[in-house]
Formats: C-alpha cells, structure tokens, sequence
C-alpha cells in the first residue's frame, strides 16, 4: 500500500499556490516529487479580533492526495480548524462536498439544482461560499428559503455568490472592485492590508475567511457571511 506525506513549502507561485515537496513512500523505497497545492493563508482583522491562519500541507493519503488544514485563532485564545481537501481534477462541487465546514452550502445547492453546474469540468467560477455558521446566522431565512416552493428565491441568493470565471486573491488590486455574478446583480469586492471583504446589495459586509481554494472548474473563497442580493433583500 502506497502512503504519501507532503511536508517543505519550497515557494510560491503559479497563481498563488505553494509549491511543496512530498515524499512517497512505498514498501522498502521512499522517492519525493513536487505538486502545487491551494494557499489559504491569510491574516484577518474582523469585529476587533485578530485572526491568524497559519497553513499546514500535512496528512497521509494517496498519491494524488493531499489536506491543507487552516488553523485559526482568535485574540480570545479559542482555535477553530477548516479543512480543505485538494486532489487532482477536483470539482468546485468536489471541494465543497469535501469540506464539513461547507455542509450548509451543499444541502442548499442540491436543493436549488446547482450541484451539476459546480461540477462541470468545462465550467469556470468563482465561487464565494458561506460557511455553516454563516447560514446558522440566519438560520429563520435558511430555513424559508429551502422550502420547496422558494426554490427560484433560493437559487437567486446562491447564484448571487457565484462569479463566471476565475478570480484569485492576487488578482486584486488594492480599494473596491465590482464584479458582476451570475445572477446579474454586482458585488462590490475590497482589498486593503491583505483583507478581502465583499459587500452586498445591502451594504452588508461579508469577510473572505479563506482564499484561493483552487479547483479544476475555478476558485472557492470561503466567506464568514451569506451575500444577499436586491432580489431577496
């Protein structure tokens, strides 16, 4: 039986990712080889708190398999772990089912029969995803808007976090950029002092908790609150 274990980010490039060196280990002979893997880094200023998120590119698995776990803590004291699983020709559908954290996200996607389109392989998106405890946050409107006969509302909130193409972090200038999603409606998307914000219709602002988790269709930015469009304000 194979057994892979990534370990020494070398560098960083290729659109942001991290190049990290992973040694393969098989019955009697160890060999390494070098793969790029997502980078979720970041250092965040919210309500006060200051967020560390530090990358471990860890775990056994298989070859084309590895985990990048982002650890953060809060000035309380308090750690909370996010983990996201990255594997060769993985789906923005496959990224999302994958991460517990996103559980919230998927149920609402299946209910709106979006599932299919983040798991085209010819599609490209950026996809800006809320995380449970965004959901949990307004849970009363989570849970009117997963009635089956609020399926056009639903998808309407969903299609408003998703953005045709790929846009990573380092795309990003410094100050507000507007990109237009999906649904038609735009999000106002600020950089300043390494901190990703985006702002809705309703001038809510929701704070990129977790960046440029790339997949084979896009991008998946983890977000700390669900975006609401004109259509469902």
């Amino acid at each position: 039986m194979t057994v892979s274990c990534a370990f020494a980010v070398k560098s960083s490039s290729n659109r942001g990712q991290y190049l990290v060196q992973q040694v393969i280990v098989h019955p009697g002979i160890a060999t390494t080889k070098e793969l790029y893997m997502p980078r979720p880094t970041r250092i965040i200023a919210s309500a006060g708190l200051v967020l560390l998120l530090s990358t471990t590119v860890a775990a056994c698995g298989t070859d084309e398999e590895a985990e990048v776990v982002a650890t953060t803590t809060t000035a309380a004291g308090t750690t909370e772990t996010t983990e996201a699983s990255a594997e060769a020709g993985d789906t923005i559908a496959d990224l999302a089912v994958a991460t517990p954290s996103l559980s919230t996200l998927v149920a609402a996607a299946t209910a709106a029969d979006l599932v299919t389109t983040l798991a085209n392989p010819d599609g490209e998106f950026t996809v800006f995803a809320p995380t449970n405890d965004a959901f949990a946050a307004i849970q009363s409107t989570v849970d009117t808007l997963l009635k089956p006969e609020n399926k056009a509302l639903l998808t309407s909130v969903l299609t408003y976090h998703v953005v045709p193409g790929t846009i990573l972090s380092t795309d990003l200038a410094e100050g507000d950029q507007v990109v237009t999603t999906v649904l038609g409606e735009t999000l106002t998307v600020n950089l300043t002092g390494g901190v990703v914000t985006i702002t809705d219709s309703t001038g809510a602002k929701a704070t990129v908790e977790m960046a440029d988790i790339e997949a084979s269709n896009g991008v998946v930015h983890v977000i700390d609150k669900v975006l609401i469009p004109a259509a469902a304000a």
